[in-house]
């Protein structure tokens, strides 16, 4: 005698052909490596991952790693991943507006691209692959006193990009620095970016640990780490050589560019100074609490930009995130904050805005995306960013940035349950 089927086990068949055919997806391999991996990407952390993969350990770590113990990075990351965000229902949101007005120019994006120093020893298409990028999405590329390409080459090979540009003052050398900002206004730079964060340059364990030289050398170590990055070493040895291009267009001059490049005895005179010599935007970089930033504006600062330098100077720094709501709160409504340290993520860049900050700048997310593509791992960050901001804002509620407000947003959530 059969037994009676049993409910709970479920019926089994083969299936048939045309049930198989919409599920088979085989494509051929692409010769386009690159481009494949790139695709793949689905945030920040795997930019990074690709970019440690392809870069030699030494130019890695010099971006990847921070001062001494690493635990202002470690603090500036926290402080973003413990921000809840708290959406409003039954908002419709059917598309939504990234764009925003900053210091008398319209960005596509609520985002630019940091200043970054030795970006040829990354990628070899360098300042002009993320300058590129950023003209495509409508943002502000800065670029640095130590940058790798001139003030005036970023210009030429980046004519539509908005360019900002970054700059270390020297105490003793003024009539430098009154040329490098004649040069960058003559350039069409509109935006000046006085660093004021750099009194000497931080203890950068990882760098000391790897040998790590600029520009790097030949050495048994750097061979062996060769061997599993060929394509970075050819890209390397076959162009131009790293020089700080706006200082210097000699590679011995590197090391006593960097050594001269930091002055402990700047004082309010010097950024006086300064103010008298831009007609454009001053934008004081640096600024870590709000007492130091209504000092800045009282003596002309256009805007200021609240950034520990990515934990990269001091360790244990303030950070620029818990420290914005009371910068908020001591300029007023009007003064217009930049923030960086420690975005990884479009939900970062609006949590800041929420909490007061009118735009924001990424340095590091940056460079993994150069390190991991060149221009295309540039320009598939600032798509995850894009899409990541987009996506947000809709299961937040909000249909532009200017509806993001404090309500959107609660800092150090774990504490307060």
């Amino acid at each position: 005698m059969s037994l009676p089927p049993d409910p709970r086990r479920m019926p089994r068949r083969l299936p048939r052909p045309a049930e198989l055919r919409p599920l088979v997806r085989f494509t051929a391999p692409s010769r386009d490596l690159t481009g494949a991996r790139l695709a793949r990407a689905a945030d920040v952390g795997d930019l990074r991952r690709i970019a440690r993969r392809v870069t030699p350990s030494g130019p890695f770590d010099y971006v990847d790693g921070a001062a001494n113990g690493e635990e202002g990075l470690r603090r500036n990351w926290a402080a973003f991943r413990r921000v809840e965000l708290r959406p409003q229902v039954l908002r419709p949101v059917p598309a939504v507006d990234l764009s925003v007005d900053i210091l008398g120019g319209r960005s596509s994006l609520p985002v630019g691209i940091a200043p970054t120093g030795f970006t040829r020893m990354m990628h070899t298409e360098g300042e002009v692959a993320g300058a590129r990028a950023a003209a495509r999405h409508g943002v502000p590329f800065a670029l640095s006193t130590m940058g790798t390409t001139s003030i005036e080459a970023l210009a030429q090979a980046a004519p539509d990009t908005r360019r900002w540009f970054q700059l270390y003052l020297w105490k003793d050398r003024r009539e430098d620095c009154l040329e490098l900002v004649q040069r960058a206004r003559a350039a069409s730079y509109d935006t000046l970016l006085v660093t004021v964060d750099t009194a000497t340059g931080g203890l950068r364990h990882r760098d000391a640990r790897n040998g790590m030289t600029i520009p790097p050398t030949l050495t048994w170590r750097t061979v062996l780490d060769a061997s599993y990055r060929p394509r970075w070493w050819w890209d390397f040895l076959t162009t131009e050589p790293l020089t700080f291009a706006s200082l210097t267009d000699s590679t011995t001059a590197t090391s006593a560019v960097i050594g001269s490049m930091f002055d402990p005895t700047l004082g309010l005179e010097d950024l006086d100074w300064i103010r008298s010599a831009w007609p454009g935007s001053l934008v004081v970089k640096g600024i870590q609490s709000a007492d130091d930033a209504r000092m800045v504006v009282d003596r002309g600062a256009d805007a200021v930009y609240l950034s520990n330098h990515g934990g990269r100077q001091l360790d244990r720094p303030p950070v620029p995130l818990r420290e914005l709501p009371s910068v908020r709160a001591a300029l007023g409504p009007d003064v217009p904050i930049i923030l960086d340290s420690g975005i990884t993520s479009g939900a970062d860049v609006l949590a800041a805005l929420a909490l007061g900050a009118d735009f924001t700048m990424v340095g590091r997310a940056y460079l993994y995306g150069l390190m991991a593509g060149g221009e295309r791992g540039v320009d598939r960050l600032l798509e995850l960013l894009t899409r990541e901001m987009a996506t947000t804002m809709q299961l937040l509620g909000v249909g532009s940035v200017s509806e993001l407000g404090p309500e959107h947003v609660r800092l150090d959530w774990l504490e307060q349950r």
